[in-house]
């Protein structure tokens, strides 16, 4: 071979290499860590805007901030702290407000119309808005079932971009419930057939567990928007109804009247992500389980995911156990819940109409292990530390900057202070592979990825605790109320 050739051949093999990654083993890519923004009051939701600015929702102020990623420089676009009822509990004494709990969230997920800069300028919110029992006496729970009773609304705005605010307020729905815990929270906005819908996640409302664990739990309940995601017209149809408006005629179980739900039997669905997989657009859901077994799922029409009767795979891991334990002895069941007992999961699988199961379940830990946490807790000795990833924001990652990342779901964790990457298979239905990413001591609460694939950001909670329940924090917490950039290093 002449030398020449020998030399084009090297040339091949090295730009072969450089694409495959070579030298370079899955989750050991090295990134540069930046932190663009500090003690930013509890964000929730972060998108990647085309505008090349990042938006962020403020949970507890009620503020939706536009950054610049290069500077970090802010811009307010909208304060709604003045369209909820209630005060900031979280900034209440006690001994003022009786002890009322925030809800679980407060502004919470955000979505942007494709077209927002052609068209369409269109932002879409979720906030709870109304307490039922900021006038009751006391923390105000419900004096039926003791619960902590909210109200939640999905709102249109219209950007403007040469006043840099969002304006002209367009109710989609206030006909959600919420509560202090499982409020699920995530919006997203995805094609079926070519249209844009919008997808809203809301979780059970925490309704069988700690100070809600009287509250009945409606996850298999259609004519209840709880434990669901729903879908809504990203602009009115023309029904005659105004509220129907936003509700699409083709819904699954929209027969009798208008219906906004698309799947159930979800727990706590905080994150949603949509993937294109061979011209297919595939939505994928994290959500949480009780003790262990949280989920990624793949969110199709019609489905039940099972909640509270199987939870995640239907292995069997929860028979004879249920969604949650407390002390409470005034509550039925063996574990004083009104969540139902799980008597057995394969025979729900098979019973449950559409049922569909998890692509992935982290931490499946063992029946007995799992009755053994119960027994802990009903003897009033302190709740056992459950394995549990906590999964909250969920990103899907497709481009082929990194590589071997194309066709990946970022998984934001809560507990574990990390993201978890998984490797889809080629159809998009399944996992090949997991990895660990940026182990911090935080609380991740979302995830989005810059247009070129180089760039992730990633948002942090500032408070210890977001809801009562919600108590596994990091006290000595790295970076709180952070919005950081990992710039992938070739």
């Amino acid at each position: 071979m002449s030398f020449s050739m020998r030399f084009i051949c090297l040339i091949i093999i090295i730009l072969a290499s450089a694409a495959a990654g070579f030298g370079q083993k899955a989750g050991q890519e090295k990134f540069k860590k930046r932190i663009i923004a500090k003690g930013t009051s509890d964000p929730w939701e972060i998108v990647f805007g085309p505008d090349k600015h990042l938006w962020v929702t403020e949970s507890k102020d009620y503020r939706v901030l536009r950054i610049d990623p290069e500077s970090g420089s802010k811009d307010i676009l909208i304060d709604l702290s003045g369209e909820k009822t209630f005060p900031n509990y979280d900034k209440t004494s006690d001994s003022i407000d009786g002890g009322k709990p925030a809800p679980q969230g407060g502004l919470m997920g955000m979505a942007l119309h494709p077209d927002l800069l052609n068209g369409k300028p269109f932002v879409y919110l979720v906030f709870v808005y109304d307490f039922e029992g900021k006038d009751r006496p006391g923390d105000g729970h419900d004096p039926k079932d003791h619960g902590y009773h909210y109200k939640t609304k999905i709102v249109r705005y219209t950007y403007d971009p040469q006043s840099q605010k969002l304006q002209d307020p367009q109710t989609v729905s206030d006909a959600i419930p919420g509560s202090n815990d499982h409020n699920g929270g995530r919006l997203l906005i995805s094609s079926v057939e070519g249209k844009n819908y919008l997808f809203y996640s809301i979780g059970d409302m925490g309704a069988g567990q700690f100070k809600n664990a009287g509250r009945t739990n409606h996850a298999q309940d259609l004519s209840v928007y709880e434990g669901k995601v729903l879908r809504f017209n990203t602009v009115p149809d023309t029904d005659q109804n105004q509220k129907d408006q936003w509700i699409p005629n083709d819904n699954p179980f929209s027969q009798a009247k208008q219906n906004a739900v698309w799947s159930l039997g979800h727990r706590n669905p905080q994150g949603l992500a949509v993937m294109d997989v061979n011209g297919k657009q595939i939505i994928y859901s994290a959500e949480h389980g009780p003790f262990s077994d949280d989920e990624v799922n793949i969110i199709k029409r019609g489905k039940n995911y099972g909640h509270p009767l199987i939870i995640g795979y239907p292995d069997g891991n929860y028979n004879g156990f249920a969604a949650a334990v407390t002390d409470i002895d005034s509550l039925p069941g063996k574990w004083n819940t009104k969540y139902p007992l799980i008597t057995n999961e394969q025979d729900a699988a098979r019973k449950l109409k559409n049922y569909e199961p998890p692509i992935k379940s982290f931490y499946p830990t063992p029946n007995k292990q799992l009755l053994a946490f119960g027994d802990t807790i009903l003897s009033g000795q302190k709740s056992p530390d459950w394995p549990a990833l906590a999964p909250s924001g969920i990103a899907a990652y497709n481009s082929n900057a990194i590589p071997g990342w194309k066709g990946s779901l970022l998984i934001t964790s809560l507990k574990k202070g990390k993201i978890v990457r998984l490797k889809l298979n080629a159809s998009g239905t399944g996992v090949a592979d997991e990895l660990d990413y940026f182990e911090n001591k935080v609380r991740y609460r979302d995830v989005a990825v810059s247009p070129d694939g180089l760039k992730i950001y990633l948002i942090t909670d500032k408070s210890a605790v977001t809801s009562g329940p919600s108590a596994e924090n990091p006290e000595g917490s790295a970076e709180r109320g952070a919005i950081i950039e990992f710039s992938y290093q070739d």
